[in-house]
């Protein structure tokens, strides 16, 4: 009979995620060993392999349990918003679910390439799918780009660059709250694209035919 978890079971395996992903952010995922992950977090070597065999299980739970929270964030705003307040909401709930969560974001970025293919493509699906979301969001504000492939893709990594970049800068208490941040992010977009289908742009949009 499998012995049953203690009641603080997922408590405690938070709490390891959390502490290997600011080593791992800190100094790299290559030289973070498990027993510098089991120091760190006060606990045997034993121990941490009760919740984690291996640093591969580690990574992989650390970006999974922080893609998934991502993902619960963008599935919690409302679908039957308004084109531009439902731009403006998915963008602020990506902004507060970061929050706390620098060290996570970083290893997304840095590290993810660390795992095997089987586990990375699970990774990169969750990926894609937060990424499908804003497309069809901004799909909804600007029709035009929407129907136009070769613009709703980079548009919608531009957005994401403006997102997933920001924990490089943004400081808590500084000039700009995350809720000023979202609303600057959100003009940018919208006015930035409406510029894009305006008229007035169509040599950009065309650059792939004259290549």
């Amino acid at each position: 009979m499998a012995r049953a978890r203690a009641a603080d079971y997922d408590g405690k395996r938070k709490a390891i995620l959390h502490r290997s992903a600011g080593l791992f952010a800190e100094h790299g995922y290559d030289r973070a060993s498990m027993a510098v992950i089991a120091k760190a977090c006060g606990a045997s070597k034993a121990l941490l392999y009760h919740y984690y065999d291996s640093k591969e299980a580690l990574l992989f739970d650390i970006l999974h349990d922080h893609l998934q929270e991502l993902l619960d964030a963008i599935a919690a705003v409302p679908r039957d918003l308004k084109p531009r307040e439902r731009i403006h909401a998915l963008v602020s709930a990506l902004l507060d679910a970061y929050r706390d969560a620098d060290d996570e974001h970083k290893i997304q970025i840095y590290e993810l390439t660390k795992l095997p293919a089987s586990k990375r493509k699970v990774l990169i699906d969750m990926e894609r799918r937060l990424v499908r979301d804003f497309a069809e969001a901004i799909a909804a504000v600007n029709p035009t780009i929407g129907a136009d492939k070769m613009l709703l893709k980079p548009v919608t990594m531009s957005l994401f660059g403006m997102l997933n970049w920001h924990y490089m800068w943004f400081r808590e208490g500084k000039a700009l709250s995350r809720e000023d941040y979202a609303e600057l992010v959100t003009t940018l977009l919208i006015e930035g694209a409406a510029a894009l289908t305006d008229g007035k742009n169509a040599p950009f949009r065309r650059i792939d035919a004259a290549e």
